[in-house]
């Protein structure tokens, strides 16, 4: 029998008409949406959407399902709901974070604390940069792509982001397989390249990790968005390297497809920082346990 968690979130969807307007309602992230319909998929035995560059249209099953639990699914989520037995928090939370991450993933776990009477200010920038203002007391947390190196700033490993490599399928299509196997510099030296900075920071990393080298290749565009990014790939600009998360949609879209499969995914840990000896704020500690909960369910992005 599918659990409870199932059909909230298969109606969510199915009211929504959208996986990205589900999670945004649901308070969590759209992979783990994707996910979460998936198993009930699963459990069902059929597909109980049809994606579309629109969103989803439901199946005739989905249809006979949601008639069917859709009452007992919404009465039982009332009596559930911690809502109205939650205290009101109030105050100030100020949190910096990169913007991609902050936007897709962060800001659903920051509405349920602003509907606890917490005004929540948010940041978006640069590790390195929202660090400092951190260590400044300018912010009160940062999750932060790399490991603070600061005195002044605490740390734990939140979640680890997975990279992969993807093009669309006309630039996928020009790629030996066979070469890409035995010499990928070479087998993807054709192919320009879409980067988040004139440094290629993400693609620098990949493919010395990967391929044991800097890339050769020339680069098509900068974008410093990694939204930005996939869009320029989506359509055709050149191939580049993204979290899953950020790729994902595409990937399941058809949009864009993987060009490596490596034996390791390549990950990165984001960081969930705070300052050190900083005074206890309620609301901060609050936030930091929902960004810990929510992690549980991103799992590796």
């Amino acid at each position: 029998m599918p659990s409870l968690d199932l059909l909230l979130t298969f109606l969510e969807v199915y009211r929504a008409g959208s996986l990205s307007a589900a999670a945004q309602r649901l308070g969590v992230t759209q992979p783990a949406v994707t996910g979460q319909l998936a198993r009930l998929e699963e459990q069902v035995g059929e597909p109980l959407f049809v994606r579309t560059r629109r969103g989803v249209t439901p199946t005739q099953r989905a249809a006979v399902l949601a008639s069917r639990v859709g009452t007992h699914v919404d009465g039982l989520r009332g009596a559930l709901d911690p809502a109205d037995t939650e205290p009101v928090l109030g105050g100030t939370v100020r949190i910096g974070g990169a913007a991609e991450f902050m936007t897709l993933l962060v800001i659903p776990v920051l509405a349920g604390l602003a509907r606890r009477g917490v005004r929540v200010h948010t940041t978006l920038g640069l590790a390195d940069d929202l660090l400092s203002e951190l260590a400044a007391d300018r912010l009160d947390l940062v999750v932060s792509a790399v490991r603070p190196k600061r005195q002044a700033v605490l740390a734990e490993p939140l979640v680890d982001e997975e990279f992969v490599l993807v093009a669309c399928p006309a630039l996928a299509h020009t790629v030996d397989a066979e070469r890409l196997r035995t010499e990928p510099v070479a087998a993807l030296a054709h192919l320009p390249l879409v980067a988040y900075a004139e440094e290629l920071p993400i693609l620098r990393r990949y493919w010395r990790s990967e391929f044991g080298r800097r890339p050769p290749n020339p680069v098509a565009m900068t974008v410093p968005d990694l939204r930005g990014v996939l869009a320029a790939v989506v359509a055709g600009a050149g191939i580049s390297v993204l979290p899953r998360y950020i790729a994902a949609p595409a990937l399941h879209a058809g949009e864009v497809v993987r060009l490596h499969d490596p034996q390791a995914a390549p990950l990165n840990t984001l960081y969930l920082a705070v300052r050190r000896g900083s005074a206890a704020n309620p609301a901060v500690a609050v936030l930091r346990d929902r960004l810990r909960q929510a992690a549980r369910q991103w799992d590796e992005l």
